[in-house]
């Protein structure tokens, strides 16, 4: 089996891991430290920095195929392997295009796919002069073009009182749209063409930290919208033209059209559920794509909900689960702990999925699942 590089090393590294297990595919990983979630689980972990030129070539020349973890890697690198003849999914010129948020909109808009208004902006000043000559109106959205992730690099404008909290740097600006619901759709593609997508699921964000707190599958929409994510998802996958995952994050309005919001190269949040609620798990779909094998049935075994388990407010330290015991009681109950041993403000430490008959039924059992990432007592 070749050997397989992922550029980074924390939880979805460690859950690739588990998941080419069963494959006894061999994984290499880098990053910083071996410490990180994935550094028991692989077969050789090279610590480097995935941002750093050499420590990525060199990785490169260990493995057969290099596959990221995370968008923000040295691309400069990976060019300059892939010309020497290198596997590397998705390929760097790709990376870079869904690493910049404004080259992802103007290739949406070069494949007409739908999307909301954007407009570019340099700097602060810039914003503020649109919002005065009528280019921009309240309420809107600014993202930064380059580094946001987990709802960093994400504002929402809403008047001018909130003008104080606009991000420096090149950004584009985007109209607020009249949201019903944030849907998300993984499709897979592998070299010889063969596209698979899951089933949608229903997204709700957590107000403070702008990210995935809570998700449902499968999402409360007609068979008529589900089609048309789906197929929408095939259709921005091929326009990137990559192989492995490609998370397609969506907004449906109240009006029912479906605007693309963003993608993501890799598994995503919003395929956790699949290791336990799915035939082909968004980890083992991704080594199918990335490997060029046959992709894998993403048909549902289950309805299921997925808890993102956050580190608490107030709490910065030596991790201790509460609430963790009385969990793993219920039936349908699967936690998955990243290994982090420092917990944060918001930082993802681990996940919950919860399976039952229908959604509603799992709502039920999520009520009783209270598991918090606090700092140890001393």
């Amino acid at each position: 089996m070749q050997k397989l590089g992922i550029l980074g090393g924390g939880q979805l590294g460690k859950m690739l891991c588990i998941a080419a297990a069963p494959l006894d595919i061999p994984i290499y990983i880098l990053d910083e430290s071996c410490d990180f979630p994935a550094g028991k689980l692989c077969e050789k972990f090279v610590e480097g920095s995935f941002n750093n030129f050499d420590d990525v070539y060199n990785f490169g020349n260990q493995v057969d195929v290099i596959t990221i973890e995370i968008e923000h890697v040295n691309t400069e690198a990976l060019l300059k392997l892939q010309v020497e003849g290198k596997i590397i999914h998705p390929a760097p010129e790709k990376l870079n295009i869904i690493k910049d948020k404004g080259l992802q909109k103007l290739l949406y808009v070069q494949h007409r796919l739908p999307t909301s208004n954007f407009a570019f902006f340099d700097t602060i000043q810039e914003i503020k002069e649109g919002l005065m000559n009528g280019a921009i109106r309240y309420p809107f959205v600014q993202k930064v073009r380059m580094g946001g992730y987990d709802g960093k690099g994400v504002v929402v404008i809403k008047n001018s009182n909130d003008l104080q909290n606009l991000l420096e740097g090149a950004s584009i600006v985007e109209d607020c749209i009249d949201i019903k619901k944030e849907i998300a759709v993984i499709a897979c593609r592998n070299a010889k063409g063969e596209v698979v997508t899951y089933p949608a699921v229903e997204m709700e964000f957590h107000p403070t930290a702008n990210l995935v707190e809570f998700l449902s599958c499968p999402a409360d929409i007609s068979p008529l919208v589900e089609a048309e994510a789906e197929e929408l998802a095939v259709r921005v996958i091929e326009a990137f033209d990559i192989c492995g995952l490609l998370a397609v994050e969506l907004f449906l309005t109240h009006d029912n059209q479906l605007l693309i919001n963003e993608v993501a190269p890799r598994p995503h949040n919003s395929g956790h559920h699949t290791i336990d609620s799915a035939f082909t798990s968004q980890y083992q779909q991704h080594l199918r794509g990335v490997l060029n094998l046959p992709l894998g049935s993403t048909r549902n075994l289950s309805a299921a909900i997925m808890l993102n388990l956050l580190g608490e407010e107030g709490h910065t330290g030596d991790v201790h689960y509460e609430g963790l015991e009385d969990a793993l009681a219920i039936e349908g109950v699967y936690v998955h702990l990243y290994g982090k041993k420092t917990t944060k403000p918001f930082r993802k430490m681990g996940h919950i999925t919860i399976l039952a008959d229908s959604v509603a039924e799992a709502k039920k059992k999520a009520k009783k699942v209270n598991i918090k990432a606090k700092t140890a007592n001393l």
